[in-house]
């Protein structure tokens, strides 16, 4: 990857423009034209490295997730990962290196449906499942470094209980719904990517502005920008690396591990015992799985973790990334003819751009075809 895109993906993971013309004060901050932005964001869609551009959601604001996995028989893993990925409510299924080898993360707006769907796939499979739920961060999507695998922010602090701990309760009105709902899948690539949303819900571009500036105040976006995806841009050593640390001492170890460079999630889980013993997660990325080893091994030694078992599982073939969908998508008012290209989405998030109108003729050519 070019040094004009590494600068583009690496400034703007988060802190993306919330004015009428976004994409022109990023060509600002680069020295390129608008166009020129636009055109090297929708190559890299294409090419898989941008998931999207847009948010990430604070999922104990917005409503509940876990992590789950099954312990699947090799010659079952293929249809075990395509059942899981028929649920919407999956956005990440990878294989790992473990007994329980096929790990997702579900979301959804209530406990219920989240245990309704865990119930379904326990039933279907008739495999052992874990469900894990995020007990206390430390440490979750706070951007990452192409140029060396770091934190692109300093670390602040998470809030360590569901929903977090002294929150003010969140209430999403009609418009919030549908407007968060409709972000889900990312911005459209457009000059006026929040004039475009609001045409297709119906609303001012003010409003979507402001709605927005409101969610990052409130904690219900915790970032906005551009995703990448980091087994495409060559991070391809992608370690799960669980410990099984006392429960009295665990808080103060997460905060520490949360802090070095190299660790891009940590949290805290159950354990389920006599299946999973570990209680802290951290997640770490590396070009090569032999840097990724050392970086834990630098770790073990200098933060006197040795004596705490540990697991690394790393993760060997990506079934499904995306973006955590807690809303159901709706279907937003009709564009207006001359309505801006909207961005298709497709299973991996990836697609190509056509008008409202051209979908129209694609479904009408579909359907006169049948």
């Amino acid at each position: 990857m070019g040094g004009a895109d590494l600068e583009l993906l690496n400034r703007f993971q988060r802190d993306f423009p919330l004015t009428a013309y976004p994409f022109r004060v990023i060509a600002e901050c680069l020295g390129w034209s608008e166009n020129e932005v636009l055109a090297a964001l929708r190559r890299l869609k294409e090419e898989g490295k941008v998931s999207r551009v847009g948010a990430v959601f604070a999922a104990r604001r917005l409503g509940v997730s876990t992590l789950a996995a099954l312990a699947v028989p090799p010659e079952r893993l293929e249809a075990a990962a395509g059942l899981v990925n028929q649920y919407p409510e999956v956005n990440h299924n990878y294989q790992r290196e473990h007994q329980f080898n096929l790990w997702f993360v579900l979301t959804a707006a209530t406990a219920s449906r989240l245990q309704a769907v865990l119930a379904e796939i326990r039933e279907q499979t008739g495999l052992p499942l874990l469900d894990l739920p995020l007990l206390e961060e430390f440490h979750i999507d706070l951007g990452f470094d192409l140029r060396d695998g770091g934190r692109t922010t300093p670390l602040t602090p998470s809030p360590s209980s569901p929903r977090g701990e002294g929150a003010a309760e969140i209430h999403l009105d009609e418009v919030d719904q549908r407007l968060l709902a409709a972000l889900q899948p990312g911005l459209p690539l457009v000059s006026r990517p929040y004039h475009a949303l609001a045409q297709s819900l119906g609303l001012s571009e003010q409003t979507v502005l402001e709605r927005l500036q409101q969610g990052l105040q409130q904690g219900i976006v915790k970032r906005l920008g551009v995703i990448v995806r980091h087994r495409e841009l060559g991070y391809r050593a992608n370690a799960m690396v669980v410990w099984d640390i006392p429960d009295g001492e665990v808080s103060a170890v997460g905060r520490m591990l949360a802090a070095e460079s190299g660790v891009n999630l940590c949290y805290r889980r159950p354990r389920r015992l006599p299946d999973w013993p570990y209680n802290l997660f951290c997640m770490m990325h590396g070009r090569q799985r032999e840097q990724v080893l050392e970086r834990i091994e630098q770790l073990r030694v200098e933060r006197s973790l040795a004596a705490y078992p540990c697991n690394v599982l790393f993760s060997t073939r990506c079934f499904r990334q995306r973006g955590a969908y807690y809303l159901p998508l709706t279907i937003p008012h009709p564009p207006t003819p001359d309505a801006s290209p909207l961005s298709i989405h497709g299973e991996g998030g990836r697609g190509g751009e056509v008008t409202g109108i051209e979908l129209t003729q694609r479904f009408s050519t579909v359907g006169s075809a049948a």
